[in-house]
């Protein structure tokens, strides 16, 4: 607590029991030295100060944290990585045959809205095409699993640090989250740092702070470079080992000699 205030040399005491006068009516002018007195018979209360600049610290080492889960790179990452968040973080790399499958008969069941025009091929060859366990999923099988789950995906996209909505319309409650680097899919959940507490991957449509979260996320992958160029990264072919560079050199080579499988250099 102060106990007083002392002006000039020698210092001289200012009455400051009127909260409503000016500096200048008490005679302070600029370049003017003013020592505060400390009243040392108050014992000193617990610092304000002290405890706001604790307590923010402690309640962000509790706050759950929007974070990656790694999911393997086996073709199927799509496929994972959605069955996780929409189940609530259940892992089971198992569930992409079945998820193929399920894909391949929705399409299937709708020739008219699945034609050649949105798939890129024959309604049939899309469905021979999805089912095979080397098939890598995408904008298509997002938009489909979108509807049969009812909720909204939304894809964050570590190079160009934007989210694409799937299902944003349709009015779902429920919103789910992946990371996505140009070829692989991993899911995305809140959790507490070092705690026991089972994730979070399921949200309200109306939480927009966890999409904010995620374009964080992004943009701090896309500073390390954690995304592939598919224009750019290299492949092989590992039926003939042919080596290929880009996306668009693998569907060529896909198209002349029929081999699909590939891995990454």
């Amino acid at each position: 607590a102060a106990h007083g205030l002392l002006l000039g040399s020698p210092p001289r005491g200012l009455a400051l029991s009127d909260g409503e006068r000016r500096l200048g009516e008490l005679g302070i002018h600029s370049g003017d030295t003013l020592i505060v007195e400390e009243d040392t018979t108050k014992p000193m209360p617990e610092s304000p100060i002290i405890a706001k600049r604790s307590a923010p610290n402690l309640v962000r080492e509790t706050l759950p944290v929007l974070a990656r889960r790694v999911v393997p790179a086996d073709n199927s990452c799509l496929f994972t990585s959605i069955y996780y968040v929409v189940e609530g973080g259940v892992y089971d790399p198992a569930c992409a045959p079945e998820m193929r499958s399920l894909i391949a008969q929705i399409v299937a069941s709708d020739p008219e809205s699945y034609c050649e025009a949105v798939l890129g091929k024959t309604n049939h060859e899309y469905c021979e095409w999805i089912k095979r366990e080397d098939t890598w999923g995408g904008a298509i099988e997002v938009s489909i699993l979108s509807k049969f789950y009812q909720c909204e995906i939304c894809v964050v996209d570590t190079q160009t640090v934007r989210i694409d909505r799937f299902g944003e319309d349709a009015g779902y409650p429920k919103r789910v989250l992946l990371i996505y680097d140009g070829i692989h899919y991993d899911p995305l959940e809140r959790k507490l740092p070092n705690s026991d507490v089972p994730p979070l991957t399921i949200f309200s449509t109306t939480d927009d702070v966890v999409l904010a979260q995620a374009l964080e996320l992004a943009d701090e992958a896309r500073q390390k470079r954690q995304f592939t160029d598919v224009n750019r990264f290299t492949l092989r072919c590992m039926v003939c080992q042919k080596g290929l560079t880009g996306q668009a050199e693998a569907r060529d080579h896909a198209k002349e000699t029929g081999h699909t499988n590939f891995g990454e250099v």
